[in-house]
């Protein structure tokens, strides 16, 4: 879900911030979370959890305006299958492999499952290369 609006939005990020090509996957996330995130949601996660390789971090959404007015029914059912807020995930997944990174992104936890904050994990795969498409030479 949102990975269709993750290959779109990239070209609008590129067009209104005229960023450049990151270097690191470091600085790719500081990227994501200072302006790709503040221009679309007006929120800034907080980017920790690096692995020592540094091929995977988390993303700590203190206010998430995707879940702001919601409650999900207390069935028990919904709190152990829905992720809310899971078209980030396809954006994210979308965007980023619309510039040659192929990652990971997944829910590890959210508010509205009644965890203290939300977390998205992102971990590179691999970096694409860049390809053209067979016959446009």
């Amino acid at each position: 879900m949102g990975y269709s609006i993750g290959i779109r939005l990239i070209e609008d990020f590129l067009a209104k911030t005229g960023t450049g090509r990151c270097v690191s996957f470091k600085e790719t996330a500081e990227v994501i979370s200072k302006i790709g995130f503040k221009i679309f949601l007006n929120i800034i996660p907080t980017i920790t959890n690096w692995t020592s390789d540094g091929k995977t971090f988390s993303l700590i959404i203190e206010e998430n305006p995707l879940a702001e007015f919601v409650e999900l029914p207390d069935d028990g059912k919904s709190n152990k299958e829905l992720w809310y807020s899971n078209v980030l995930v396809g954006v994210l997944k979308g965007a980023l492999e619309m510039v040659q990174l192929d990652v990971d992104v997944f829910f590890v936890s959210d508010v509205l499952r009644g965890d203290a904050t939300t977390e998205l994990r992102l971990k590179l795969n691999k970096i694409l290369k860049d390809e053209i498409p067979a016959g446009e030479d």
